[in-house]
């Protein structure tokens, strides 16, 4: 399926330091969002405590519904509404997590059901103590950390035959920061600090093509949980699963944008760089846009149609997908033009 002619050539390179504008603006945006809504909004699977979702058979008031808790010894629990209106489902989340399980579910519905009127029906209750939800905070950062290292390797091996070296640079970083975190610094500065020490270091090695991905990622991840923060949408383990799909979204279309790069850079080795890279993404446009098209109706379709349960999912998955293939097309290939501007090898 052709759906832009092969001959196309859009000045897409010259109007990088425009994109470079738009993708500052917006990781300076969700930097900000994040400093005064004082981090991310983490869900019960980090922060700990109970949700508890229940179906009423009539609407009713958020103010019966913690009423009603505060009898049943919850307090100051937050309630919201679940799902579609006429299904009259809440979702009351509390930062309390050690409740007796026997007898708990008949209790709650039964001051539900004195403090609204109507029957309450619980269809799930979920604990996570504190100290789990802070092992799980601290493996979703380094699953994410990991899996950006091991891109490192595989990108420097397939496109710059420098497998040793990448993979000596990361397997000393995982063994820099494994140890650093057995000493209870705070996982989130360290595994910051690692990520920039890795830049600099891809910088002096001439590691050109896995940094440009690295950067491309880091953007994508940080623009994405931006956009979480500004929507106010909490940050679960299903997210975290979200996050890693996008990473090896983007990571694809990177990938088929430097291959046709280093193909090129092999066919026309009288032509600047600049001209290389720009008919290397317009020769790749048309599969980018296709791939890209075709996976948001699925996600659209999974974000309208697939219930609450996997609403945020579905919406994480929307927003990587379109940060992913603006980087890979603005971000990541650019990054190898700059790399000539300040003097080295492309």
């Amino acid at each position: 399926m052709q759906f832009i002619k092969p001959d196309i050539n859009l000045e897409i390179i010259a109007k990088r330091r425009i994109a470079y504008g738009v993708s500052g603006i917006l990781i300076l945006i969700s930097i900000l969002s994040l400093i005064v809504q004082g981090g991310p909004k983490y869900g019960i699977d980090f922060a700990g405590g109970t949700v508890i979702q229940v179906r009423f058979t009539e609407s009713v008031s958020i103010d019966d519904i913690k009423q009603g808790m505060a009898r049943a010894g919850i307090t100051s629990p937050t309630v919201q509404s679940f799902g579609e209106r006429a299904d009259h489902e809440y979702l009351i989340r509390t930062d309390m997590s050690e409740m007796e399980e026997d007898g708990f579910i008949p209790k709650i519905e039964k001051v539900l059901q004195t403090a609204t009127g109507q029957a309450a029906d619980v269809r799930r209750v979920e604990m996570v103590g504190p100290q789990v939800g802070k092992d799980l905070r601290a493996k979703a950062l380094f699953a994410m950390f990991y899996a950006l290292l091991f891109i490192t390797i595989y990108i420097s091996g397939r496109f710059e035959l420098k497998w040793l070296v990448s993979a000596v640079v990361a397997g000393s970083l995982m063994g820099a920061v494994y140890l650093f975190s057995l000493l209870n610094m705070s996982i989130p500065f360290l595994i910051i600090t690692a990520l920039i020490v890795s830049l600099v270091l891809f910088w002096f090695l001439e590691l050109k093509y896995a940094m440009g991905a690295i950067v491309a990622l880091i953007h994508d991840i940080i623009i994405t949980v931006g956009v979480f923060s500004l929507f106010g949408k909490e940050f679960s383990l299903p997210i975290i699963a979200a996050l890693l799909t996008i990473i090896g979204y983007s990571l694809n279309d990177t990938i088929i944008v430097f291959d046709r790069i280093r193909e090129n850079l092999r066919k026309f080795t009288k032509n600047p760089l600049e001209t290389i890279i720009n008919k290397s993404i317009n020769e790749t446009l048309s599969r980018t846009i296709l791939t890209s098209l075709t996976t948001l109706v699925v996600v659209i379709s999974l974000f309208v149609l697939g219930g609450g349960i996997i609403h945020d999912f579905a919406f994480a998955l929307i927003v990587g997908v379109l940060i992913g293939t603006y980087s890979s097309v603005f971000v990541a290939s650019p990054i190898l033009l700059a790399w000539q501007g300040a003097g080295r090898k492309a």
